[in-house]
C-alpha cells in the first residue's frame, strides 16, 4: 500500500513534510505528528509520500490512497487518476482564513470518503449541499503528549502577557478575532502589561495591514512590539500569561496556540472555541469571556498567587497527558488508521 498526502503548502513537497532536519518547516517540532505517522506506517510496510510524486508521475503508481491537508490545486487531476482513492480532505483553517475551501464543501463531500472539519454542525459555515454523513471532527495534530520540562519548569518569568501572532487580516469577517486581538493589545498597552511578537507588524504597506483595525491601533501595536521570535516555546516560557485568541470564534475550533502554552507552562487567556469548556478543563486556562472589562481581567491576573499560577499550569499538564489530550496528539495517525487501515 502507498499513501499520498497533499500538504497545505507546496513548501512541504519532496517529502519535506516528514523531514525533522528542516529547521524552517519544523520549527518547534511542528512536523512531529507527520514524522511519527511515517515511522508508524513503515513498521507496517506502508509507504507514504507527499502528493507531488503522484502528480508528476502518476504512471508510476498503479494504486494508492490520497489525502489532502487543505490544498485544492491538484484535486481535479488526482480525481481522474485511475485506482487512486480519495480518502480524506482535512480543513485546518477556519472560514475567516479559507472561505473558498468551505465553499467547496459540497464538492469535497462528493469526492472524498470523509472530510474533517472543526465542527460538523455547520457553526461558522454553511451545510447547504454538503453530505453531512461524511463530515468528521478534526483534532488539530500536536507534537507532544506531555509538557517540555525545560520550558514548563522555568521559574523566572515576567508577570505579564505575551502575544505571538503574525500581522494578518481575515479574508472573511464573520466572527473573526483578528480585530479583537488588536483591540486588546492596544488597551493593555496602557498598563505596560503586554508584549507583542510576530512577523509583519512593521509593514504598514503590506496587504495584511490594509484594514482599519491595524491603522487605528498601529501606534499602540508598535509601542509593544518586540520583533520576531526564533522559538515560540522559549518566548512563551518567559511569561506567566499569553493572549491566546484563535483566528475565529467558532465551535470546537482549537489550534496549536493553546497547546503551545501548556507545553511551555504559560497560562492562556483564551478565546476561540465557543465550547472550549467542553473540550479542555476550565482550570487550565483563563476564559476571556468571563470578564466584563479588560480592567477586570487585568486586576484578576496581577493578583493571582504563586499557588494559583501553579494550579493553572498543573491542570494544563494533566490535560495534555489525558485521553482527551491524546486525541490531538494522535490525530493524524488516527485519521490514516480509520480511513486506510481499518479494513486492511
Amino acid at each position: 500500500m502507498i499513501i499520498f498526502i497533499d500538504p497545505s503548502y507546496k513548501d512541504y513537497y519532496k517529502n519535506q513534510l516528514f523531514n525533522a532536519n528542516n529547521e524552517v518547516l519544523n520549527r518547534d517540532n511542528t512536523l512531529a505528528p507527520y514524522i511519527r505517522m511515517e515511522n508508524s506506517l513503515k513498521t507496517k510496510n506502508i509507504t507514504i509520500k507527499t502528493a507531488d510524486y503522484l502528480i508528476e508521475n502518476p504512471e508510476d503508481y498503479p494504486s494508492g490512497d490520497y489525502y489532502s491537508l487543505g490544498l485544492l490545486d491538484n484535486l481535479d487531476k488526482v480525481s481522474n487518476i485511475k485506482n487512486i482513492k480519495l480518502k480524506s480532505f482535512i480543513l485546518f483553517e477556519p472560514p475567516v482564513v479559507a472561505p473558498k475551501l468551505y465553499a467547496q464543501l459540497p464538492k469535497l463531500t462528493d469526492l472524498f470518503e470523509t472530510v474533517y472539519v472543526h465542527n460538523t454542525r455547520g457553526d461558522g459555515y454553511s451545510l447547504n449541499g454538503v453530505n453531512v454523513s461524511k463530515l468528521r471532527k478534526l483534532y488539530w495534530p500536536q507534537p507532544y503528549n506531555t509538557v517540555l520540562e525545560n520550558y514548563w519548569g522555568r521559574t523566572e518569568r515576567q508577570n505579564r502577557i505575551v502575544v505571538i501572532n503574525g500581522n494578518h487580516k481575515p479574508k472573511s469577517y464573520n466572527c473573526e478575532l483578528y480585530s479583537k486581538r488588536i483591540e486588546v493589545i492596544s488597551h493593555l498597552k496602557k498598563s505596560k502589561l503586554i508584549d507583542l511578537y510576530g512577523h509583519g507588524w512593521l509593514k504598514w504597506w503590506s496587504r495584511s495591514s490594509m484594514w482599519l483595525p491595524y491603522f487605528k491601533h498601529r501606534s499602540s501595536l508598535l509601542s509593544v512590539y518586540k520583533g520576531t521570535c526564533v522559538s515560540k516555546l522559549d518566548t512563551l516560557s518567559q511569561y506567566n500569561f499569553c493572549l491566546c485568541f484563535e483566528n475565529m470564534y467558532m465551535e470546537s475550533y482549537i489550534t496549536e496556540k493553546i497547546f503551545d502554552c501548556f507545553y511551555a507552562g504559560t497560562i492562556p487567556i483564551y478565546m476561540g472555541a465557543k465550547n472550549i469548556d467542553e473540550l479542555i478543563p476550565t482550570k487550565s486556562y483563563i476564559d476571556y469571556r468571563c470578564f466584563k472589562s479588560l480592567e477586570e481581567l487585568k486586576n484578576y491576573i496581577v493578583k493571582l498567587s504563586p499557588q494559583e499560577l501553579s494550579e493553572y499550569k498543573e491542570s494544563g499538564r494533566e490535560f495534555i497527558e489525558s485521553e482527551e489530550g491524546l486525541k490531538y496528539y494522535d490525530s493524524i495517525s488516527q485519521i490514516i488508521q480509520s480511513n486506510s487501515l481499518s479494513d486492511s
